[in-house]
């Protein structure tokens, strides 16, 4: 696999690709990745999953286009769709069997924030916060349908709030540990709706 990135920009961490790992995507499944950034959630799902399609929906237009490319130099077009929009009040007539989301991890009004533009967007909560993420995820998600997402541990309880009160029940944690015996630098949660 091959993708595109600007140096410039966001580009993808190890938290994607333990997202991707943790995400139940089973054969024929859709997908939506909220968020999808450089499309490197949905590369990683294609490639080792039998995962039937997957949408990918960006804020951004030309990172969206930047996705796109990376999807056509894959040979996943038929795959992989990139969509241009906005997580706050996304309507589709799709439902999906499973939606992820990498969300930014940094309140709008909390720690430096960074005059890039698009560094701020992927970081801090200036587009979408996790109740527009939750509500969105919600909407897209067939019964039973699932909702994976990676975050930072002291938002552990705004997560699951967020889910019960949105209808996605919590149903798996897992937590990220740089070392053993350390606190934990991440965690990701898995909600069915």
């Amino acid at each position: 696999m091959r993708i595109i990135q600007n140096k410039n920009w966001f580009c993808f961490g190890i938290d994607a690709v333990l997202l991707s790992d943790f995400a139940d995507v089973r054969k024929g499944n859709k997908v939506m990745d909220l968020g999808t950034g450089n499309g490197i959630i949905p590369l990683l799902l294609a490639a080792k999953t039998d995962v039937f399609h997957i949408d990918g929906l960006e804020i951004q237009p030309d990172v969206a286009e930047m996705a796109k490319r990376s999807i056509s130099l894959n040979n996943l077009g038929e795959k992989i769709n990139i969509i241009s929009g906005d997580i706050v009040g996304y309507r589709s007539s799709k439902q999906y069997d499973v939606v992820v989301c990498n969300p930014p991890y940094k309140s709008a009004d909390t720690g430096l924030t960074n005059p890039n533009e698009k560094l701020r967007i992927a970081r801090h909560e200036v587009k979408c916060n996790l109740t527009d993420i939750i509500t969105t995820a919600s909407k897209l998600l067939k019964p039973y349908g699932r909702f994976s997402l990676i975050h930072r541990p002291e938002r552990l309880v705004d997560i699951i709030c967020n889910m019960r009160e949105l209808k996605v029940e919590p149903k798996r944690i897992r937590y990220i540990h740089s070392y053993a015996g350390e606190k934990p630098v991440m965690v990701m949660v898995e909600g069915q709706k």
